[in-house]
Protein backbone atom coordinates (compact mmCIF):
# COMPACT_ATOMS: atom_id res chain seq x y z
CA UNK A 1 0.00 0.00 0.00
CA UNK A 2 1.11 3.75 0.01
CA UNK A 3 -0.67 5.85 2.74
CA UNK A 4 2.51 8.92 2.90
CA UNK A 5 4.92 9.92 0.47
CA UNK A 6 6.86 13.05 -1.05
CA UNK A 7 5.65 15.21 -3.88
CA UNK A 8 8.33 17.58 -6.46
CA UNK A 9 8.58 20.56 -6.96
CA UNK A 10 6.60 21.76 -10.27
CA UNK A 11 10.39 22.75 -12.03
CA UNK A 12 11.64 18.74 -11.04
CA UNK A 13 8.33 17.89 -12.50
CA UNK A 14 8.22 19.68 -15.71
CA UNK A 15 11.63 18.93 -16.63
CA UNK A 16 11.78 14.74 -15.66
CA UNK A 17 7.95 14.62 -17.40
CA UNK A 18 7.89 16.98 -20.04
CA UNK A 19 4.41 18.58 -19.24
CA UNK A 20 2.56 20.74 -20.05
CA UNK A 21 0.05 23.73 -19.13
CA UNK A 22 1.59 24.14 -15.33
CA UNK A 23 1.45 27.78 -15.69
CA UNK A 24 -2.07 28.07 -14.69
CA UNK A 25 -1.64 26.38 -11.75
CA UNK A 26 -0.56 27.87 -8.06
CA UNK A 27 3.16 27.00 -7.24
CA UNK A 28 3.64 23.64 -6.53
CA UNK A 29 6.42 23.01 -4.01
CA UNK A 30 8.31 19.79 -2.13
CA UNK A 31 6.30 18.53 0.25
CA UNK A 32 8.23 15.62 2.54
CA UNK A 33 5.28 14.10 3.92
CA UNK A 34 2.08 14.01 1.48
CA UNK A 35 -1.03 13.04 3.49
CA UNK A 36 -4.65 11.21 1.79
CA UNK A 37 -7.31 13.91 1.09
CA UNK A 38 -4.78 16.43 0.37
CA UNK A 39 -4.10 18.01 -3.41
CA UNK A 40 -1.33 16.40 -5.18
CA UNK A 41 0.45 17.01 -8.17
CA UNK A 42 -0.86 14.33 -11.16
CA UNK A 43 0.09 13.84 -15.06
CA UNK A 44 -3.03 12.86 -17.23
CA UNK A 45 -2.53 12.74 -21.00
CA UNK A 46 -5.07 15.24 -22.80
CA UNK A 47 -5.12 15.55 -27.00
CA UNK A 48 -1.67 13.37 -26.84
CA UNK A 49 -0.01 15.70 -24.46
CA UNK A 50 0.89 15.54 -20.89
CA UNK A 51 -0.68 17.76 -18.51
CA UNK A 52 0.29 18.61 -14.73
CA UNK A 53 -2.78 18.82 -13.09
CA UNK A 54 -4.07 18.93 -9.00
CA UNK A 55 -5.85 15.94 -7.64
CA UNK A 56 -7.67 15.32 -4.84
CA UNK A 57 -5.74 11.84 -3.27
CA UNK A 58 -8.80 9.39 -2.58
CA UNK A 59 -10.02 8.80 -5.14
CA UNK A 60 -13.96 9.78 -5.49
CA UNK A 61 -16.19 7.70 -7.79
CA UNK A 62 -18.07 9.91 -10.55
CA UNK A 63 -21.00 8.07 -8.93
CA UNK A 64 -21.10 9.38 -5.70
CA UNK A 65 -21.58 13.22 -6.73
CA UNK A 66 -18.30 14.72 -5.06
CA UNK A 67 -19.01 13.05 -1.44
CA UNK A 68 -16.10 10.76 -0.50
CA UNK A 69 -17.05 7.34 0.86
CA UNK A 70 -16.66 5.65 4.42
CA UNK A 71 -13.89 3.43 3.30
CA UNK A 72 -10.38 4.21 2.08
CA UNK A 73 -9.59 4.49 -1.97
CA UNK A 74 -6.08 6.18 -1.52
CA UNK A 75 -5.12 2.77 -3.11
CA UNK A 76 -6.42 0.30 -5.73
CA UNK A 77 -5.82 -2.85 -5.45
CA UNK A 78 -4.43 -4.73 -8.91
CA UNK A 79 -6.61 -7.63 -8.50
CA UNK A 80 -9.87 -5.85 -8.61
CA UNK A 81 -8.67 -2.30 -10.05
CA UNK A 82 -10.92 -3.27 -13.30
CA UNK A 83 -13.81 -4.77 -11.55
CA UNK A 84 -14.19 -3.47 -8.38
CA UNK A 85 -17.36 -0.27 -8.40
CA UNK A 86 -14.89 2.46 -7.10
CA UNK A 87 -12.55 2.30 -9.94
CA UNK A 88 -13.86 0.03 -12.72
CA UNK A 89 -15.45 2.92 -14.40
CA UNK A 90 -12.66 5.00 -14.62
CA UNK A 91 -10.54 1.61 -15.38
CA UNK A 92 -12.73 1.25 -18.45
CA UNK A 93 -12.93 5.01 -19.50
CA UNK A 94 -8.90 4.99 -19.56
CA UNK A 95 -8.55 7.64 -16.99
CA UNK A 96 -5.31 6.31 -16.00
CA UNK A 97 -2.34 9.05 -14.46
CA UNK A 98 0.77 9.33 -12.92
CA UNK A 99 1.11 10.48 -9.68
CA UNK A 100 4.69 11.33 -9.15
CA UNK A 101 7.33 11.03 -6.19
CA UNK A 102 10.71 10.95 -4.83
CA UNK A 103 9.54 7.86 -2.52
CA UNK A 104 7.35 6.81 0.08
CA UNK A 105 7.15 5.94 3.28
CA UNK A 106 6.04 2.46 4.83
CA UNK A 107 5.78 1.25 8.08
CA UNK A 108 7.61 -2.13 9.41
CA UNK A 109 6.15 -4.32 12.60
CA UNK A 110 8.68 -4.59 14.83
CA UNK A 111 8.64 -5.48 18.41
CA UNK A 112 7.56 -2.61 20.68
CA UNK A 113 5.55 -0.77 17.54
CA UNK A 114 5.98 0.06 14.09
CA UNK A 115 9.37 1.31 12.43
CA UNK A 116 9.12 3.80 9.40
CA UNK A 117 10.75 3.12 6.21
CA UNK A 118 11.85 5.52 3.14
CA UNK A 119 11.58 3.61 -0.08
CA UNK A 120 12.96 5.58 -3.41
CA UNK A 121 14.29 4.12 -6.81
CA UNK A 122 17.77 3.99 -7.36
CA UNK A 123 17.62 5.00 -10.76
CA UNK A 124 15.08 7.67 -10.96
CA UNK A 125 15.36 10.55 -8.89
CA UNK A 126 12.05 11.04 -9.76
CA UNK A 127 9.25 8.24 -10.65
CA UNK A 128 5.71 8.08 -11.11
CA UNK A 129 2.85 5.60 -9.36
CA UNK A 130 0.78 4.09 -11.93
CA UNK A 131 -2.59 5.86 -10.67
CA UNK A 132 -6.32 6.41 -12.04
CA UNK A 133 -8.18 9.46 -11.66
CA UNK A 134 -12.23 10.30 -12.16
CA UNK A 135 -14.13 13.11 -11.90
CA UNK A 136 -17.33 13.18 -9.43
CA UNK A 137 -19.93 16.44 -9.61
CA UNK A 138 -21.17 17.50 -6.17
CA UNK A 139 -24.46 18.63 -6.50
CA UNK A 140 -25.30 21.99 -7.58
CA UNK A 141 -21.06 22.23 -7.06
CA UNK A 142 -18.19 22.34 -9.22
CA UNK A 143 -16.49 19.02 -10.30
CA UNK A 144 -14.41 17.32 -8.45
CA UNK A 145 -10.91 15.41 -9.78
CA UNK A 146 -9.43 13.05 -7.32
CA UNK A 147 -7.06 10.40 -7.58
CA UNK A 148 -6.02 6.57 -6.24
CA UNK A 149 -2.50 4.80 -6.35
CA UNK A 150 -2.31 0.88 -7.80
CA UNK A 151 -1.07 -1.54 -4.99
CA UNK A 152 0.39 -4.87 -6.00
CA UNK A 153 1.41 -8.14 -3.68
CA UNK A 154 5.00 -6.84 -2.14
CA UNK A 155 8.43 -7.86 -3.29
CA UNK A 156 10.58 -9.93 -1.39
CA UNK A 157 12.09 -6.52 -0.27
CA UNK A 158 8.76 -4.66 0.78
CA UNK A 159 7.40 -7.95 2.19
CA UNK A 160 10.25 -7.33 4.81
CA UNK A 161 9.65 -3.55 5.94
CA UNK A 162 5.41 -3.91 4.61
CA UNK A 163 5.76 -7.29 7.10
CA UNK A 164 1.98 -7.07 7.61
CA UNK A 165 -0.02 -5.95 4.70
CA UNK A 166 2.39 -7.16 2.10
CA UNK A 167 1.50 -4.41 -0.35
CA UNK A 168 3.32 -1.93 -2.74
CA UNK A 169 2.83 0.71 -4.78
CA UNK A 170 2.85 0.16 -8.11
CA UNK A 171 5.78 2.34 -9.31
CA UNK A 172 6.55 2.58 -13.32
CA UNK A 173 9.64 2.57 -15.29
CA UNK A 174 10.88 5.65 -17.30
CA UNK A 175 9.78 3.56 -20.63
CA UNK A 176 6.56 2.40 -18.88
CA UNK A 177 5.36 6.14 -18.42
CA UNK A 178 4.02 6.56 -21.76
CA UNK A 179 2.42 3.10 -22.11
CA UNK A 180 0.38 3.96 -19.06
CA UNK A 181 -0.81 7.34 -20.00
CA UNK A 182 -1.55 6.24 -23.35
CA UNK A 183 -1.67 2.22 -24.39
CA UNK A 184 -3.95 0.28 -24.62
CA UNK A 185 -5.81 -1.57 -21.60
CA UNK A 186 -4.24 -4.86 -21.40
CA UNK A 187 -0.63 -2.99 -22.43
CA UNK A 188 -1.20 -0.80 -19.61
CA UNK A 189 -1.63 -3.51 -17.11
CA UNK A 190 0.99 -5.62 -17.86
CA UNK A 191 3.32 -2.42 -16.66
CA UNK A 192 1.62 -3.32 -13.75
CA UNK A 193 4.80 -5.40 -11.96
CA UNK A 194 7.01 -4.88 -8.69
CA UNK A 195 9.42 -2.61 -9.02
CA UNK A 196 13.09 -4.32 -9.29
CA UNK A 197 14.12 -5.12 -5.90
CA UNK A 198 17.86 -4.87 -6.79
CA UNK A 199 16.74 -0.85 -8.33
CA UNK A 200 15.22 0.04 -4.82
CA UNK A 201 17.01 2.41 -2.01
CA UNK A 202 15.32 1.54 1.76
CA UNK A 203 16.49 2.71 4.84
CA UNK A 204 14.59 3.42 8.50
CA UNK A 205 13.71 6.73 9.00
CA UNK A 206 12.64 8.92 12.25
CA UNK A 207 8.98 8.22 13.65
CA UNK A 208 8.59 12.03 12.99
CA UNK A 209 6.79 11.12 10.07
CA UNK A 210 4.01 9.37 11.54
CA UNK A 211 2.39 12.80 12.38
CA UNK A 212 1.03 14.53 9.13
CA UNK A 213 2.30 17.91 10.48
CA UNK A 214 5.59 17.22 10.15
CA UNK A 215 7.34 18.05 7.75
CA UNK A 216 11.24 18.81 5.91
CA UNK A 217 14.14 17.04 4.60
CA UNK A 218 15.26 15.57 8.12
CA UNK A 219 11.70 13.52 7.86
CA UNK A 220 13.41 10.94 5.19
CA UNK A 221 17.30 10.86 6.86
CA UNK A 222 18.23 7.68 7.75
CA UNK A 223 17.92 6.32 11.31
CA UNK A 224 19.54 2.92 13.20
CA UNK A 225 17.59 0.93 12.34
CA UNK A 226 15.38 -1.95 14.53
Amino acid sequence: MCGRYVSPGMADIEREFAVVGSRSLPAIVRHFNVAPTTQVPVIWQRAGQRELVLMRWGLIPFFAHGVAGSYSTINARVETVRTSPAYRGAWQRGQRCLIVAEGFYEWQVVPGGKQPWYIGCADQPLFAFAGLWDRSTPVGGEPLFSATVITLPASPLMAQIHNTKYREPAILSRAQCQTWLGGTPDEAFACLAPYPDALRSAWPVSPQVNNARHEGEALRQAVAGP
